[in-house]
Protein backbone atom coordinates (compact mmCIF):
# COMPACT_ATOMS: atom_id res chain seq x y z
CA UNK A 1 0.00 0.00 0.00
CA UNK A 2 1.80 3.20 -1.73
CA UNK A 3 1.44 6.37 -1.19
CA UNK A 4 -0.87 6.50 -4.26
CA UNK A 5 0.44 8.51 -7.15
CA UNK A 6 1.41 11.58 -5.42
CA UNK A 7 4.61 12.64 -3.08
CA UNK A 8 4.46 13.48 0.27
CA UNK A 9 7.20 15.98 1.69
CA UNK A 10 8.13 15.93 5.38
CA UNK A 11 10.93 15.56 7.20
CA UNK A 12 13.58 14.17 5.41
CA UNK A 13 12.75 15.54 1.94
CA UNK A 14 10.86 14.41 -0.42
CA UNK A 15 9.89 10.64 -0.86
CA UNK A 16 7.65 8.00 -3.23
CA UNK A 17 5.43 6.15 -1.03
CA UNK A 18 6.07 2.31 -0.97
CA UNK A 19 3.40 -0.40 -0.70
CA UNK A 20 1.95 -2.53 2.29
CA UNK A 21 0.98 -5.74 2.20
CA UNK A 22 -0.78 -8.68 5.15
CA UNK A 23 2.97 -10.45 5.85
CA UNK A 24 1.43 -13.34 4.93
CA UNK A 25 3.32 -15.63 2.20
CA UNK A 26 1.18 -16.50 -0.84
CA UNK A 27 -1.75 -14.47 0.26
CA UNK A 28 -0.58 -10.64 -0.65
CA UNK A 29 -1.35 -10.43 -4.27
CA UNK A 30 -1.00 -6.98 -5.96
CA UNK A 31 -1.42 -5.53 -9.21
CA UNK A 32 1.51 -3.73 -11.18
CA UNK A 33 0.66 -0.59 -9.53
CA UNK A 34 1.68 -2.20 -5.52
CA UNK A 35 -1.72 -1.48 -4.41
CA UNK A 36 -2.95 -4.72 -2.58
CA UNK A 37 -5.97 -6.34 -5.27
CA UNK A 38 -8.80 -6.83 -4.67
CA UNK A 39 -9.64 -9.94 -6.21
CA UNK A 40 -13.56 -8.74 -6.45
CA UNK A 41 -12.83 -5.75 -7.97
CA UNK A 42 -15.65 -5.08 -10.50
CA UNK A 43 -13.14 -3.43 -12.95
CA UNK A 44 -11.14 -6.69 -13.24
CA UNK A 45 -14.10 -9.17 -13.50
CA UNK A 46 -14.72 -12.50 -11.79
CA UNK A 47 -14.79 -15.68 -14.16
CA UNK A 48 -16.51 -18.40 -13.18
CA UNK A 49 -13.90 -21.58 -12.67
CA UNK A 50 -13.14 -22.95 -15.83
CA UNK A 51 -13.71 -19.84 -17.87
CA UNK A 52 -10.95 -16.85 -18.71
CA UNK A 53 -11.86 -13.55 -18.90
CA UNK A 54 -10.52 -11.52 -22.29
CA UNK A 55 -8.20 -8.39 -20.82
CA UNK A 56 -9.68 -5.64 -22.89
CA UNK A 57 -11.53 -5.43 -25.41
CA UNK A 58 -15.24 -6.01 -26.28
CA UNK A 59 -15.06 -9.38 -24.94
CA UNK A 60 -13.30 -8.79 -21.23
CA UNK A 61 -15.43 -10.21 -18.72
CA UNK A 62 -16.47 -7.47 -15.95
CA UNK A 63 -18.87 -9.11 -14.10
CA UNK A 64 -21.43 -11.68 -12.91
CA UNK A 65 -24.88 -11.87 -13.35
CA UNK A 66 -27.61 -12.81 -10.19
CA UNK A 67 -27.36 -16.53 -11.80
CA UNK A 68 -24.05 -16.76 -11.80
CA UNK A 69 -23.14 -16.28 -15.45
CA UNK A 70 -20.57 -14.36 -16.66
CA UNK A 71 -20.75 -10.44 -18.12
CA UNK A 72 -19.24 -9.19 -21.15
CA UNK A 73 -18.46 -5.62 -21.85
CA UNK A 74 -20.44 -5.65 -25.16
CA UNK A 75 -23.38 -7.23 -23.08
CA UNK A 76 -23.52 -4.78 -20.70
CA UNK A 77 -22.86 -1.59 -22.98
CA UNK A 78 -25.91 -2.86 -25.37
CA UNK A 79 -27.95 -3.42 -22.36
CA UNK A 80 -27.19 -0.10 -20.94
CA UNK A 81 -27.62 1.82 -24.38
CA UNK A 82 -30.81 -0.42 -24.40
CA UNK A 83 -31.77 1.22 -20.63
CA UNK A 84 -31.36 5.08 -22.20
CA UNK A 85 -33.36 4.88 -25.13
CA UNK A 86 -36.19 3.27 -22.86
CA UNK A 87 -35.43 6.49 -20.42
CA UNK A 88 -35.46 8.77 -23.26
CA UNK A 89 -38.88 7.76 -24.10
CA UNK A 90 -40.57 7.41 -20.81
CA UNK A 91 -39.46 11.41 -20.21
CA UNK A 92 -41.66 11.87 -23.80
CA UNK A 93 -44.59 9.99 -22.48
CA UNK A 94 -44.30 11.22 -19.30
CA UNK A 95 -42.68 10.58 -15.62
CA UNK A 96 -43.94 9.38 -12.40
CA UNK A 97 -43.64 12.56 -10.14
CA UNK A 98 -41.75 10.84 -7.46
CA UNK A 99 -39.03 10.17 -9.67
CA UNK A 100 -38.91 13.23 -11.32
CA UNK A 101 -38.69 14.73 -7.43
CA UNK A 102 -35.93 12.44 -6.87
CA UNK A 103 -34.19 13.67 -10.19
CA UNK A 104 -34.41 16.85 -9.66
CA UNK A 105 -31.88 16.57 -6.49
CA UNK A 106 -34.58 17.20 -3.47
CA UNK A 107 -34.94 13.73 -1.53
CA UNK A 108 -35.16 10.21 -2.73
CA UNK A 109 -38.13 8.11 -4.36
CA UNK A 110 -38.85 6.30 -1.20
CA UNK A 111 -39.23 10.00 0.50
CA UNK A 112 -40.28 11.77 -2.14
CA UNK A 113 -43.95 9.36 -2.08
CA UNK A 114 -44.28 10.77 1.74
CA UNK A 115 -44.18 14.03 0.14
CA UNK A 116 -46.43 13.65 -2.26
CA UNK A 117 -49.05 11.78 0.23
CA UNK A 118 -48.48 14.94 2.49
CA UNK A 119 -49.80 17.45 -0.03
CA UNK A 120 -46.44 18.91 -0.43
CA UNK A 121 -46.23 18.76 -4.72
CA UNK A 122 -48.43 20.77 -6.80
CA UNK A 123 -48.51 20.01 -10.85
CA UNK A 124 -49.67 23.30 -12.26
CA UNK A 125 -51.27 25.04 -9.27
CA UNK A 126 -53.35 22.10 -8.00
CA UNK A 127 -51.73 19.62 -5.32
CA UNK A 128 -51.47 15.86 -5.89
CA UNK A 129 -51.28 13.34 -3.62
CA UNK A 130 -51.56 10.17 -6.36
CA UNK A 131 -48.68 8.03 -5.83
CA UNK A 132 -48.52 7.03 -9.77
CA UNK A 133 -49.09 10.25 -10.86
CA UNK A 134 -47.18 11.10 -14.63
CA UNK A 135 -45.61 14.60 -15.20
CA UNK A 136 -46.03 15.68 -18.82
CA UNK A 137 -43.65 17.42 -20.88
CA UNK A 138 -44.05 21.45 -20.48
CA UNK A 139 -45.89 20.83 -16.60
CA UNK A 140 -45.19 23.25 -13.97
CA UNK A 141 -44.10 21.59 -10.57
CA UNK A 142 -43.79 23.09 -6.80
CA UNK A 143 -42.10 21.09 -4.20
CA UNK A 144 -43.23 23.30 -0.94
CA UNK A 145 -43.75 26.31 -3.15
CA UNK A 146 -40.76 26.48 -5.16
CA UNK A 147 -40.36 25.13 -9.19
CA UNK A 148 -38.01 22.40 -9.75
CA UNK A 149 -36.84 20.43 -12.47
CA UNK A 150 -34.72 17.48 -13.43
CA UNK A 151 -31.00 17.88 -13.61
CA UNK A 152 -28.47 16.18 -15.97
CA UNK A 153 -26.59 13.70 -13.22
CA UNK A 154 -22.99 14.64 -12.48
CA UNK A 155 -20.47 13.02 -10.51
CA UNK A 156 -17.01 14.46 -9.42
CA UNK A 157 -13.90 13.20 -7.81
CA UNK A 158 -12.52 15.72 -5.22
CA UNK A 159 -8.85 15.81 -3.80
CA UNK A 160 -9.82 17.28 -0.40
CA UNK A 161 -6.78 19.64 1.03
CA UNK A 162 -6.81 19.65 4.98
CA UNK A 163 -8.59 22.52 6.23
CA UNK A 164 -12.30 22.12 4.54
CA UNK A 165 -14.72 19.93 6.38
CA UNK A 166 -18.54 18.34 4.90
CA UNK A 167 -20.94 20.10 7.13
CA UNK A 168 -23.74 17.57 8.21
CA UNK A 169 -27.04 18.65 7.02
CA UNK A 170 -28.45 22.05 8.00
CA UNK A 171 -24.87 23.05 9.77
CA UNK A 172 -23.43 26.41 8.97
CA UNK A 173 -19.44 26.70 8.81
CA UNK A 174 -17.10 28.44 6.93
CA UNK A 175 -14.52 25.73 4.35
CA UNK A 176 -16.60 23.55 3.08
CA UNK A 177 -15.92 21.10 0.16
CA UNK A 178 -18.78 22.63 -1.37
CA UNK A 179 -16.95 26.05 -1.46
CA UNK A 180 -14.38 24.08 -3.63
CA UNK A 181 -17.13 22.67 -5.95
CA UNK A 182 -18.76 26.28 -6.07
CA UNK A 183 -17.07 26.64 -10.01
CA UNK A 184 -18.51 23.15 -10.68
CA UNK A 185 -21.89 23.09 -11.03
CA UNK A 186 -25.09 25.07 -9.84
CA UNK A 187 -26.69 21.53 -8.93
CA UNK A 188 -26.83 20.42 -5.22
CA UNK A 189 -24.28 18.02 -4.59
CA UNK A 190 -23.70 14.91 -2.34
CA UNK A 191 -21.12 13.81 -0.65
CA UNK A 192 -19.44 10.13 -0.73
CA UNK A 193 -16.75 9.18 1.96
CA UNK A 194 -16.90 12.30 3.72
CA UNK A 195 -14.18 13.34 5.49
CA UNK A 196 -13.01 15.53 8.70
CA UNK A 197 -11.28 18.53 8.81
CA UNK A 198 -8.11 17.66 9.10
CA UNK A 199 -8.50 14.53 6.98
CA UNK A 200 -7.20 14.74 3.19
CA UNK A 201 -7.67 13.00 0.30
CA UNK A 202 -10.46 11.38 -2.28
CA UNK A 203 -13.95 12.06 -2.07
CA UNK A 204 -16.81 11.44 -4.70
CA UNK A 205 -19.50 14.17 -4.88
CA UNK A 206 -22.45 14.04 -7.31
CA UNK A 207 -26.29 15.06 -7.67
CA UNK A 208 -27.45 12.02 -7.90
CA UNK A 209 -28.99 11.02 -4.21
CA UNK A 210 -30.03 7.53 -5.03
CA UNK A 211 -26.19 6.94 -6.12
CA UNK A 212 -24.97 8.52 -3.53
CA UNK A 213 -27.16 7.27 -0.60
CA UNK A 214 -26.14 3.43 -2.10
CA UNK A 215 -22.62 3.86 -1.70
CA UNK A 216 -22.86 5.32 1.91
CA UNK A 217 -25.08 2.44 2.99
CA UNK A 218 -23.00 1.30 6.29
CA UNK A 219 -23.88 -1.88 5.36
CA UNK A 220 -22.59 -2.04 1.79
CA UNK A 221 -18.63 -2.61 1.03
CA UNK A 222 -16.96 0.60 -0.22
CA UNK A 223 -13.39 -0.45 -1.10
CA UNK A 224 -10.72 2.54 0.55
CA UNK A 225 -7.13 2.96 1.05
CA UNK A 226 -5.90 5.04 3.51
CA UNK A 227 -2.32 5.97 4.27
CA UNK A 228 -1.82 7.17 8.28
CA UNK A 229 0.49 8.37 9.66
CA UNK A 230 0.87 8.64 13.91
CA UNK A 231 2.06 10.53 16.23
CA UNK A 232 4.80 7.20 17.37
CA UNK A 233 5.56 4.33 16.50
CA UNK A 234 3.06 1.96 15.38
CA UNK A 235 3.65 -1.69 17.53
CA UNK A 236 3.67 -4.97 15.96
CA UNK A 237 1.78 -6.85 18.48
CA UNK A 238 -1.01 -3.92 17.16
CA UNK A 239 -0.33 -4.51 13.86
CA UNK A 240 -1.47 -8.35 14.30
CA UNK A 241 -4.21 -6.75 16.76
CA UNK A 242 -5.88 -4.45 13.58
CA UNK A 243 -5.10 -7.68 11.32
CA UNK A 244 -6.44 -9.87 13.38
CA UNK A 245 -10.25 -7.72 13.14
CA UNK A 246 -11.30 -5.00 15.98
CA UNK A 247 -14.61 -4.28 17.26
CA UNK A 248 -16.19 -1.45 16.53
CA UNK A 249 -19.41 -0.42 17.96
CA UNK A 250 -20.07 -4.18 19.28
CA UNK A 251 -19.61 -5.57 15.90
CA UNK A 252 -16.30 -6.98 14.48
CA UNK A 253 -14.51 -4.91 11.89
CA UNK A 254 -12.46 -6.68 9.10
CA UNK A 255 -9.37 -4.48 7.59
CA UNK A 256 -8.66 -6.06 4.58
CA UNK A 257 -5.12 -5.10 4.55
CA UNK A 258 -2.43 -3.35 6.76
CA UNK A 259 0.91 -2.73 6.89
CA UNK A 260 3.62 -0.32 7.58
CA UNK A 261 4.27 2.17 4.19
CA UNK A 262 7.27 1.05 2.18
CA UNK A 263 10.29 3.13 2.59
CA UNK A 264 8.01 5.34 5.06
CA UNK A 265 8.76 5.41 8.63
CA UNK A 266 7.57 3.11 11.39
CA UNK A 267 4.68 5.65 12.35
CA UNK A 268 3.44 5.52 8.70
CA UNK A 269 0.92 2.88 8.14
CA UNK A 270 -0.98 1.80 5.01
CA UNK A 271 -4.79 0.24 5.82
CA UNK A 272 -7.47 -1.18 3.60
CA UNK A 273 -10.79 -1.15 4.77
CA UNK A 274 -13.64 -2.10 2.57
CA UNK A 275 -16.71 -0.07 4.86
CA UNK A 276 -18.41 3.28 4.49
CA UNK A 277 -18.69 3.95 8.81
CA UNK A 278 -18.24 7.77 9.25
CA UNK A 279 -14.29 8.03 10.28
CA UNK A 280 -13.67 4.66 10.55
CA UNK A 281 -9.79 4.48 9.84
CA UNK A 282 -8.92 7.19 12.64
CA UNK A 283 -11.22 4.87 14.94
CA UNK A 284 -9.46 2.23 14.40
CA UNK A 285 -5.98 3.64 15.26
CA UNK A 286 -7.66 5.76 18.44
CA UNK A 287 -9.11 2.15 19.85
CA UNK A 288 -5.08 1.39 20.23
CA UNK A 289 -4.77 5.08 22.15
CA UNK A 290 -2.69 6.40 19.01
CA UNK A 291 -3.50 9.81 17.85
CA UNK A 292 -3.75 10.46 14.28
CA UNK A 293 -1.91 13.15 12.82
CA UNK A 294 -2.24 12.53 9.05
CA UNK A 295 -4.75 10.46 7.28
CA UNK A 296 -4.82 10.58 3.79
CA UNK A 297 -7.50 8.63 1.70
CA UNK A 298 -5.83 7.73 -1.88
CA UNK A 299 -8.43 5.20 -3.13
CA UNK A 300 -11.82 5.16 -3.09
CA UNK A 301 -13.56 2.37 -4.62
CA UNK A 302 -11.25 2.04 -7.79
CA UNK A 303 -10.91 5.72 -8.17
CA UNK A 304 -7.06 6.80 -7.79
CA UNK A 305 -5.37 10.23 -6.88
CA UNK A 306 -3.68 10.10 -10.45
CA UNK A 307 -2.78 13.02 -12.58
CA UNK A 308 -5.35 14.84 -9.72
CA UNK A 309 -3.39 17.43 -7.78
CA UNK A 310 -4.85 18.64 -4.24
CA UNK A 311 -7.81 20.46 -4.19
CA UNK A 312 -8.80 19.73 -7.60
CA UNK A 313 -11.52 17.91 -9.12
CA UNK A 314 -12.77 16.30 -12.01
CA UNK A 315 -15.73 14.60 -13.67
CA UNK A 316 -15.85 10.39 -13.76
CA UNK A 317 -15.39 9.14 -17.03
CA UNK A 318 -17.69 6.91 -18.63
CA UNK A 319 -15.62 3.96 -17.89
CA UNK A 320 -15.59 5.10 -14.15
CA UNK A 321 -19.18 5.51 -13.91
CA UNK A 322 -20.17 2.22 -15.45
CA UNK A 323 -17.72 0.28 -12.87
CA UNK A 324 -19.18 2.87 -9.88
CA UNK A 325 -22.87 1.45 -10.80
CA UNK A 326 -22.39 -1.93 -10.76
CA UNK A 327 -21.18 -2.16 -7.32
Amino acid sequence: MGRGNEETSGKGGNRQGGKTGTGSKGSNKRSDSGQPRDEKSPARGNAPAGKSATRGGKNQVIGTSRSGKPVLKKEYIARKKSEDTVKVKSVADGMRLNRYIANSGICSRREADIYIQAGSVQVNGNAVIEMGFQVMPGDEVKFDGQSITPTRKEYYLLNKPKGFITPKKGERTSKTVFDLMSSATTSKLHVVGALTRPSLGLMLLTNDLEMANKLNNPNKPLRQIYQVTLDRNFKHEDLVKVRAGVLMDGEPLHVHDVNFVEGGKNNEVGIEVHSSKENIVARIFESLKYDVKIIDRVVISGLTKKDLPRGNYRLLTKQELINLKML
